[in-house]
């Protein structure tokens, strides 16, 4: 009888600690706010030297700093640059007010619609006609020889700028479970009275071939991926062809051979550490003392009661450590997961007036729709939407129509007053 007394004391024992565990375990795994600050300079000597990173694990023998350094590299003809080209590294399209940030650095797609109305990708002659780059909305603005060099064709009505987009903080982006997304956009109905519905598309991810995630880069959420958008990137912007995309898009004045994207003594590739330096960066931080003032708090409750955080999502928090992403590829770990995020956007497509035609990754639907901005790190930017041709946060606001129209019209209601509110709390972001 004293032994079952004894195994019983035993057992409530072991279930005490067992439940202790379980709400320490609780606890221990609440979200906590992502760390944000303009850590990454750019600096000619030493690059990478005086950055920090959000702690995101290094590979075996790699540095926050050698990342980016690879980031911030200048390619030439001689490693495989071109033979079209926008820039000559990821830093120049990449770099406001520090490496990995937003520029004004635009690029140019071009297409036109078939007799039904579907987007048609084109295709580009060159070389006087004698080579042709098939396929590809996008126009490079450079080439290594004039044999090579694009020119948007007569048949291409459809024509379009896109600004280059903030890359602080997308590690938190990518880790942001699909799930939370797709939620997102089926709560939007209810709460705009069915006149928002952000689409959720996926999209493949091109290190797990055959494996689709939801889209959340790029102006058309034409990526899943921070490795997928490296790649894209590296072939699309400086025409280095790599293991995920190994054939440039044309051999005219082409010396190099493909991939040219070569494996370092740690054995990784530049798109590895591109990858790699976006996912350990910050997430951009606000001007904490024009938030805070009395206007700032003024413009911030205002954005939310005229409905502009129904897409400008003001809090986000990303999928649990553990959680495996990407088809399998990659594993969110501690310095990403759970951590809650302010990057003022849905990650959704949205109808709103200022769609350039364009299909990428998604249906034909989504054509004249555009990737909700991310409004953190707004203050760093002077020209707005994705064309950038908005030059004031008043003419940017105005701009929005379609789904947005009820908002903007609470915000044409606005006294002048409660309108530089707004705008004082945007200028904190």
């Amino acid at each position: 009888m004293r032994n079952l007394r004894v195994l019983a004391m035993y057992l409530c024992a072991v279930a005490l600690i067992a439940m202790v565990g379980a709400v320490s375990t609780v606890f221990s795994s609440s979200p906590t706010e992502a760390p944000s600050g303009f850590m990454t300079p750019t600096l000619n000597e030493n690059p990478g030297s005086q950055s920090t990173s959000n702690g995101f694990p290094e590979p075996t023998g790699d540095t926050f700093a050698r990342d980016q350094t690879s980031f911030e590299e200048q390619d030439g003809v001689d490693n495989g640059l071109g033979p079209v080209f926008n820039a000559q590294s990821c830093l120049s399209c990449h770099q406001n007010p520090v490496t990995g940030g937003i520029s004004q650095v635009t690029e140019l797609r071009v297409g036109h619609n078939d007799n039904n109305g579907r987007f048609v990708n084109p295709s580009i002659a060159i070389n006087d006609g004698q080579n042709v780059i098939p396929n590809r909305s996008l126009v490079n603005d450079r080439a290594i020889c004039p044999e090579a060099q694009e020119r948007t064709p007569g048949t291409e009505t459809i024509r379009t700028f896109r600004t280059s987009l903030n890359t602080l903080g997308d590690g938190f982006v990518e880790a942001i479970d699909s799930n939370t997304l797709l939620q997102i956009s089926q709560n939007q109905p209810r709460q705009s009275g069915g006149r928002i519905a952000g689409e959720f598309i996926q999209v493949p991810v091109l290190e797990a071939p055959g494996q689709i995630r939801g889209g959340r880069f790029g102006w058309k959420n034409q990526m899943s991926s921070l490795l997928s958008f490296s790649s894209d990137a590296y072939i699309n912007e400086q025409g280095i062809s790599n293991r995920l995309n190994p054939t440039d898009t044309t051999t005219v004045c082409k010396t190099t051979s493909d991939p040219e994207d070569e494996t370092d003594d740690l054995g990784m590739q530049d798109i590895d550490h591109f990858a790699t330096f976006m996912r350990g960066t910050m997430a951009p931080p606000i001007d904490a003392a024009l938030q805070n003032s009395q206007d700032g708090q003024a413009g911030k409750q205002i954005f939310s009661a005229i409905g502009c955080n129904i897409c400008h999502v003001t809090a986000i928090t990303t999928a649990p450590p553990g959680t495996v992403i990407n088809g399998g590829a990659f594993t969110v770990p501690d310095a990403l997961g759970n951590k809650i995020i302010h990057p003022y956007s849905d990650f959704l497509l949205h109808n709103v007036g200022t769609g350039d035609g364009i299909v990428q990754n998604g249906p034909a639907d989504t054509a004249n729709k555009m990737r909700t901005a991310p409004l953190w790190g707004m203050r760093t930017r002077d020209r707005l939407m994705h064309d950038g041709e908005s030059l004031t946060r008043n003419e940017a606001i105005l701009r929005h129509s379609g789904e947005a129209n009820f908002v903007i019209n609470n915000y044409r209601s606005l006294s002048n007053t409660q309108k530089n509110q707004l705008i004082t709390f945007l200028n904190s972001l």
